[in-house]
């Protein structure tokens, strides 16, 4: 039976639209609420800060579904159920052999809503969480079950990955494989940004995984470096690295806040899942205290980007808990932010009050879209959907493949409106 009243995301900042939400038991029950609906979307984890999960209609939650795993070790992916969480499709991963290649910092979030909108991890190597998609199972308009493969429809899955809930509900996703590797993370504290800026490939490409936290006003961040053990190497890290500090202790994200939820440091090594993300699956980082922005940029604009961050930064202190840098490699998924370029995504976490947080949110942008900035979709932006979708090449595919999978809009919203 469906919930009544409204649903909100995980921050409390959005109050979707839908009067009922659901959250089916079996396929057959999530079938039929999907083909008996005026309109209808899923709905994740609800990590967002926008309304791309809005609707009008129905909402379907899908973490009520049994929760599967099945590894293809031939052909190097893992199926799971789209509802899952990334730690939750983790440990069966691990125990079995095998890892995916990259992970965002949470661990709490789910595949489908990661994949669906451009979500990644860090690394100069690493695509998007999305670009390790080969396949798909999507309940359609009339509850029907449509099956999309990179073997064999690899164009249309280019499109169908990062399609912002507009083709349907996700069924599962099967996503690329690898064997189980270790992680030892280490900190660097006082990593003046004026090298950050001078020498991205050195930064950046020092390690598997590379994140900078700053407050773009000090002129200092804080490097985490995750080492994997099978290309990297396992030995200890030097005190000094380009001007900055090896940490002595574990340290959070944010300044003063205690390190207890966060991933274990100090170059201790330990399995993939449990170093790739910042923060501990067992544990919620937060309460939701936050507003979230970001923007990718072109590789080669990252100096010109910074620079303009920094004058920036006596603006943003009073509303910025903290920033993060971090490096993406370019992939082909039509929608995803990261499309046809190597990219530096420049991520912030505000403090909770979007009011306040929106202007500055458009100065940064206003800064950064003239480099060429895509905004992550399920993040705050000035932008509006339709400014949005101009920033893609493949826009008007997009907009084909839509309607050719729903041309009554039943799963559309303002988002996919602009397409």
């Amino acid at each position: 039976m469906p919930t009544t009243g409204p649903a909100t995301n995980w921050a409390g900042t959005i109050t979707y639209g839908a009067a009922r939400v659901h959250r089916p038991a079996t396929v057959d029950a999530l079938r039929a609420t999907v083909a008996a609906a005026d309109r209808v979307r899923a709905l994740g984890t609800g990590h967002s800060f926008n309304r791309i999960a809005d609707t009008s209609g129905d909402l379907v939650r899908l973490d009520g579904l049994p929760k599967t795993v099945r590894i293809d070790a031939a052909a190097g992916t893992a199926t799971v159920g789209a509802g899952m969480r990334y730690a939750e499709i983790a440990g069966p991963l691990h125990a079995a052999g095998f890892a995916l290649g990259s992970l965002a910092s949470l661990p709490h979030i789910t595949v489908a809503g990661s994949c669906a909108t451009g979500t990644h991890g860090s690394g100069d190597t690493r695509r998007s969480l999305s670009a390790a998609v080969a396949g798909l199972r999507i309940v359609g308009a009339d509850g029907g079950v449509r099956e999309l493969s990179r073997a064999a429809d690899p164009e249309l899955l280019r499109g169908a990955v990062v399609a912002l809930g507009g083709l349907g509900i996700v069924l599962d996703v099967t996503l690329d494989i690898e064997p189980a590797f270790d992680v030892a993370q280490w900190v660097y504290t006082g990593l003046p940004l004026d090298r950050m800026a001078a020498d991205v490939d050195a930064v950046f490409g020092a390690a598997y995984s590379v994140s900078v936290f700053t407050d773009w006003h000090s002129g200092e961040g804080v490097a985490w470096l995750k080492r994997r053990a099978d290309s990297d190497g396992t030995g200890p890290m030097p005190r000094r690295w380009l001007g900055a500090h090896r940490a002595e202790r574990p340290h959070h994200p944010l300044p003063g806040v205690s390190p207890v939820h966060c991933t274990e440091q100090l170059g201790v090594p330990g399995p993939w899942h449990e170093r790739l993300p910042h923060f501990r699956a067992a544990f919620t980082p937060s309460h939701g205290e936050e507003v979230q922005s970001e923007l990718l940029v072109p590789r080669s604009a990252a100096p010109e980007a910074f620079a303009a961050l920094r004058r920036l930064g006596p603006r943003m202190a009073p509303l910025l808990q903290v920033a993060e840098v971090r490096t993406v490699a370019a992939d082909d998924l039509w929608l995803s932010p990261a499309y046809g370029r190597d990219s530096v995504a420049l991520h912030f976490t505000w403090v909770k009050d979007t009011a306040a947080v929106l202007p500055v949110v458009a100065a940064v942008e206003a800064e950064l879209m003239p480099l060429g900035a895509r905004p992550h979709w399920a993040k705050l932006t000035a932008d509006t959907p339709a400014e949005t979708a101009a920033r893609y090449d493949r826009a008007a595919d997009f907009g084909a493949l839509l309607r050719s999978f729903d041309p009554a809009g039943k799963f559309g919203n303002a988002y996919t409106a602009a397409f």
